[in-house]
């Protein structure tokens, strides 16, 4: 069986975990990937994590693309997904984690482009649970439906931490009602001393040195792929 062919719409955090841990399945084959940094940062930040560590295998650069574990794979900087080349390059499944394309009318563009199938790794802002379903495995991943969902969500990491809890204990006791508190870590979006924020006053402060309260849709979110609750 021919090995998935993946391509990668920012190389962030998600985007290199992704690529991290599907370096380790022979059935993914990574065709390209899409940053608006250049292959010189996409390789630096891929070798030396500092949260994970430093990546086990041979990282190096060519013009327009990185050498892992001497397999070449082609860089891109493209703003428009529309303009991407999966077609050129064969890619069945786009890995969406740029965090800016997480509605159908946006996700869809990579399928303009010649992919197939989406991913996108963050929760969707689409209101049609029909466009963009929202799926977690061992929760709900049953239900995907590859007829008519081209487009799927793979939620956020606090739903994907709740949500099976949830299933569990609502298939064997039932459940009527829940609170969640979640203690998430720091995240790019946050400063590391005190400055001003256009979200609210609280979310300006040092990420390093407070305790930041803040509100989350996880709980919501798990009414996606637990529509029962």
């Amino acid at each position: 069986m021919a090995p998935v062919k993946v391509g990668i719409n920012g190389f962030g955090r998600i985007g290199r975990l992704t690529f991290r841990a599907g370096l380790e399945n022979p059935n993914i084959e990574f065709c390209c990937i899409n940053d608006l940094v250049p292959p010189e940062s996409i390789a630096y930040l891929l070798k030396y994590d500092s949260t994970h560590g430093r990546f086990k295998g041979k990282v190096e650069v060519k013009p327009d693309a990185i050498v892992v574990n001497d397999k070449v794979i082609p860089c891109v900087s493209v703003r428009n997904p529309e303009e991407l080349p999966w077609g050129q390059y064969g890619v069945d499944y786009v890995v969406e984690s740029t965090g800016l394309f997480t509605d159908y009318e946006g996700a869809s563009k990579h399928l303009k482009a010649g992919a197939k199938r989406v991913v996108i790794s963050a929760p969707t802002k689409e209101k049609d649970p029909e466009k963009v379903p929202t799926l977690l495995v061992g929760v709900n991943h049953h239900s995907y439906d590859p007829n008519k969902h081209t487009v799927v969500s793979n939620a956020s990491c606090t739903t994907n931490c709740l949500a099976p809890i949830a299933k569990v204990i609502h298939d064997n006791f039932g459940m009527t009602e829940g609170l969640m508190t979640t203690v998430h870590a720091m995240t790019a979006t946050q400063p590391t001393v005190d400055g001003p924020s256009k979200k609210d006053l609280r979310g300006g402060r040092g990420a390093p040195q407070n305790i930041i309260p803040a509100s989350t849709g996880a709980a919501k979110a798990v009414t996606l792929v637990l529509p029962e609750l």
